[in-house]
């Protein structure tokens, strides 16, 4: 592939991640904007706190698909690893950073588990595996995010090419980085548990 589709493709990327499900979801399903109510976060769990199981599970499966779509495209299309690395991580910026709303997202876990799909099935079911326990436990989405992906990379640090690794390695940093309020509510005991609104 040349230079000029390469960028295309990295670009489609970035455009289709900067979709927000959770703001286009409220929207149809006429539910309050989830930059403003709950806690202003544009993600599944926010949208599940204040619209209900089935948007937040629509607005989940949205979020995965915008982080699953461009990397299986770009394998489809026979592209080198190093440019579906790339449209995978323009995917998953394209979520916390959309060019439609503001550049202001989310926190990139299920746009994340998406990428993560896209490149390594095995790494992902390990990743949602972890996160489905530790949620099931402790019902902290915040807490199962970030264990979940830090204790998934130590896996793929020993499975993954480098070019797939270094997406991963940006993924893990952004969603620690992005839950740093959460973890300081987490610490001091002050975080909500899912199902309270």
């Amino acid at each position: 592939m040349n230079t000029l589709f390469s960028a295309l493709m990295i670009l489609s990327g970035y455009l289709f991640g900067s979709i927000s499900s959770a703001i286009v979801l409220s929207r149809l399903l006429k539910l309050p904007d989830p930059r403003k109510a709950g806690s202003g976060n544009p993600g599944a769990t926010n949208v599940l706190r204040v619209g209900g199981k089935l948007a937040g599970a629509l607005t989940l499966l949205g979020d995965v698909l915008k982080g699953l779509i461009p990397v299986l495209t770009a394998r489809d299309m026979q592209f080198s690893e190093n440019i579906i690395a790339l449209t995978a991580m323009a995917a998953f910026l394209g979520h916390l950073y959309p060019i439609y709303f503001g550049f202001k997202g989310g926190k990139g876990v299920a746009t994340g588990l998406g990428v993560l799909l896209g490149l390594s099935p095995v790494i992902a079911g390990i990743v949602f595996g972890i996160w489905l326990l530790i949620l099931a436990l402790f019902r902290y989405s915040s807490l199962a995010a970030i264990t979940a992906v830090t204790i998934g990379w130590f896996y793929a640090w020993s499975e993954l090419s480098p070019e797939k690794l270094s997406v991963y390695t940006i993924l893990m940093i952004a969603i620690l980085w992005r839950h740093r309020a959460n973890i300081t509510r987490l610490l001091g005991g002050q975080e909500t548990t899912i199902g309270k609104r």
